[in-house]
């Protein structure tokens, strides 16, 4: 029960992260909208971040409420909602 509970905390940290990448990252011509897109950018990222700091800093003891599991979480949310609110915006 506990992994389940700390892969929730990396959802709802990740989305958190998603959408403060839109304070952070301001773009003068960007349209208004995309929350729900970073939203969920942020939380895939987290999902997949977690599970890789889970298993490069704990791999004998896999727990995802650990320091791995969270600082991969927010680094991976960061940086694909990062990617998106600057990188691929400016492509399109």
């Amino acid at each position: 029960m506990e992994n389940w509970i700390g892969i929730g905390i990396w959802i709802i940290l990740g989305a958190a992260i998603g959408l403060s990448m839109k304070i952070f990252v301001s773009r003068p011509e960007a349209q208004p909208g995309h929350d729900v897109i970073l939203a969920l950018l942020g939380a895939f990222g987290a999902v997949i971040g977690g599970m890789l700091g889970v298993g490069l800093f704990h791999f004998f003891d896999p727990v995802a409420l650990s320091i791995g599991g969270m600082a991969g979480a927010v680094v991976l949310a960061a940086f694909m909602s990062w990617i998106y609110r600057w990188g691929l915006r400016t492509l399109i």
